[in-house]
């Protein structure tokens, strides 16, 4: 009876520390949180960076920027704040090649 106890806890302690389920674990964590659970993000730093630094390809200070996006130099998810001071304006093929690194 003491053996067959001591063989299932061995057991259990060998599954939980295969290698399998440390990347599993950690892919978990670095999914992105639903939109719901994520906090509701303002639009007045976007207008204010807009407002002083105009679309590249038309001038305009407000409304859309054909061809370009606005970007978060310090990427918010790495802890960049959410200012005009970190926003640049960067073209779209850009934004994707930056989002396949990020």
């Amino acid at each position: 009876m003491k053996a067959l106890v001591l063989l299932t806890l061995a057991a259990l302690a060998l599954a939980s520390d295969s290698p399998r389920s440390a990347p599993r674990d950690q892919a978990a964590s670095q999914r992105r949180q639903p939109a719901a659970a994520r906090p509701a993000r303002s639009t007045a730093p976007r207008r204010a960076f807009q407002r002083t630094h105009p679309c590249p390809a038309n001038g305009h200070t407000s409304g859309p920027c054909p061809g370009y996006v606005i970007d978060h130099v310090v990427p918010l998810k790495r802890g960049g704040p959410d200012t005009p001071a970190n926003m640049q304006w960067q073209t779209v093929a850009e934004a994707k090649a930056k989002d396949r690194v990020e």
